[in-house]
């Protein structure tokens, strides 16, 4: 099973934790950003906007500008980040029959997918920035 981010969340999260672990004062330019985190520069105005449309960041402008954190990394969670940039992550269609769910009655799976989606946005939305540029994110078995 595949859990993946699109390019767009991927760098998304690569900001955020590049601001997390810059500290809640210190801002960074948009080029430090983008060295730090390997994202094209020209694609991260974008993100970035994304991101402070959500209250996630906040940009001032100038020769003292940049991006920090709008809160503490202990209150933005990944889960939060991703649906910012990529939407409600829940699946809409049955994992069997690849239409909607409940069209015509809950599928045999359906319990099951949905109890494992949930874990994992839990999860994720466990994972703070704090917790994820600690290290002291939860390890599953053979990691």
């Amino acid at each position: 099973m595949k859990v993946e981010l699109t390019k767009r969340g991927d760098y998304a999260v690569r900001a955020m934790l590049a601001l997390a672990e810059a500290g809640e004062e210190q801002r960074l330019t948009a080029r430090e950003i983008a060295e730090r985190t390997r994202v094209p520069r020209s694609f991260l105005p974008q993100v970035m906007a994304d991101l402070s449309r959500a209250a996630l960041v906040t940009r001032r402008v100038g020769r003292i500008g940049g991006y920090r954190l709008a809160r503490p990394a202990t209150q933005i969670s990944l889960l939060e980040i991703i649906e910012t940039i990529e939407g409600d992550s829940r699946r809409t269609t049955c994992v069997l029959r690849n239409g909607p769910c409940g069209v015509d009655g809950r599928c045999e799976a359906h319990d099951s997918f949905y109890a494992a989606q949930e874990a994992l946005r839990a999860s994720l939305g466990r994972s703070t920035l704090a917790v994820v540029t600690a290290g002291d994110a939860p390890r599953q078995e053979g990691d």
